[in-house]
């Protein structure tokens, strides 16, 4: 008997001991890290993703957390600067003891956080990086950014492709870009699809990322009286560039391209009516044929939220993908119930996703498996009213077929913009 209660006795102080143990490990939040963009060139696009992370992190905590855990976001501003990114990554991981870590916005960034990545062997979720691991092919990144498993030419593709349904056939281009990350792999794609079109370039040069005044580049494209205008910029520089189309004058058939910046409400807010036939690249327009389960509701709780924040109050671009992209990490935790980075690769990579941008599977270098780059016209734009912009009919859609909405209006005038 005194053997039993003795046996009883270890037992439940061994229950004792180990109750407390697991309800601490319980109550210890997930840590999720990442370097953003809330200050520089860049800062627009990053605050916009990390409101949209929050509510991720907000939803998800209000149904338990992450497999019993809460999820705590740790993140620090890179400042728009790739030279900041080693040291927040190493931070997040050696000192902050982050479980995960996902890149911060744009490719610039991402490029130069997957050195450690790598090192590290972590899982790397990637917000709006071109061809950032084409050079690496590291097995756990994923790119959220539609751009399919070649990025490069993916980009110019569908401005090349309405270009060539024009009458005429434009026969000349001229392009500039920022001699940055993006841009110059933009542009590299750019020139693959102009030789395949049969288009010949008359100007390609790049500009310094710290360029302020655009009107000499604007003008040396000009001189060279090309058919179609192609830029690759960043949001500083697209704002540039459209002031300086608008100062100078320019006349050509298409114009337009691969400008990061144009998605933002603070620029289609700026320029407004000037936009007016530019031809751009987007990710989302709320036309028929891109009604995604879920996209609706979290618009509501995002633009509730954009204006007195200060972010992008559309929200149809960085947002809906930031939000997107974690949907994939929570389904494939759930899925695997491990926070292990290699099991959660391993399967984000073998599975198809549901989201509120549709449905997503990842293929050769972590991009998308397929391209879903639209290229839209503005057109019949009035003042500078932001809600004209929730409109379609305003976006017309004209690559890729499946989603298009209208055909290409030529030729350009900036005069008629004015």
């Amino acid at each position: 008997m005194n053997k039993l209660i003795r046996g009883l006795a270890g037992a439940l102080a061994l229950a004792a001991l180990s109750l407390p143990m697991s309800a601490a490990n319980a109550q210890q939040p997930v840590k999720i890290g990442f370097g953003m963009a809330l200050s520089g060139g860049l800062a627009a696009g990053g605050k916009a993703g990390l409101l949209a992370y929050q509510i991720w992190a907000e939803e998800v905590n209000a149904r338990g957390g992450l497999l019993g855990r809460k999820v705590d976001l740790v993140y620090y501003d890179d400042q728009s600067n790739p030279a900041t990114v080693p040291g927040i990554y190493t931070k997040l991981l050696d000192v902050d003891k982050a479980d995960l870590v996902m890149s911060g916005y744009a490719t610039v960034p991402t490029a130069a956080a997957m050195p450690i990545i790598i090192q590290r062997n972590k899982l790397f979720m990637s917000l709006f990086a071109l061809g950032a691991n084409n050079q690496f092919d590291y097995p756990r990144y994923f790119q959220i950014m539609p751009s399919g498993p070649d990025p490069k030419p993916a980009f110019s593709e569908g401005f090349f492709a309405a270009a060539a349904k024009l009458n005429p056939k434009p026969k000349t281009v001229a392009m500039a870009g920022a001699d940055a990350e993006f841009s110059v792999n933009a542009m590299e794609g750019a020139r693959e699809n102009i030789k395949k079109m049969g288009f010949q370039i008359v100007y390609d040069k790049t500009y310094p990322p710290n360029t302020i005044d655009f009107t000499p580049i604007v003008r040396a494209m000009k001189a060279t009286n090309p058919d179609l205008f192609y830029i690759a910029s960043y949001p500083p520089d697209s704002a540039g560039m459209i002031n300086a189309v608008n100062e100078v004058g320019v006349q050509a058939q298409m114009i337009g391209g691969s400008m990061v910046g144009v998605q933002f409400a603070a620029l289609k807010s700026k320029f407004g009516a000037q936009l007016n036939n530019w031809v751009n690249y987007e990710y989302f327009v709320p036309a028929p044929t891109m009604q995604f389960a879920g996209m609706d509701d979290f618009l509501k709780k995002y633009r509730e939220r954009a204006l007195p924040a200060g972010v992008d109050a559309l929200g149809l671009y960085i947002p809906i993908y930031a939000y997107a992209e974690m949907q994939i990490l929570e389904s494939a935790i759930k899925a695997v119930n491990s926070f292990d980075d290699a099991k959660l690769a391993d399967y984000i990579r073998a599975n198809e996703f549901d989201t509120i941008v549709g449905k997503i599977k990842f293929g050769r270098y972590g991009e998308w498996a397929k391209s879903r780059i639209l290229m839209v016209q503005f057109r019949g734009l009035k003042g500078n009213d932001l809600e004209q912009f929730k409109d379609p009919a305003h976006s017309v859609i004209l690559f890729p077929e499946q989603y298009k909405s209208g055909e290409v209006q030529a030729p350009f005038d900036s005069a008629k913009n004015k």
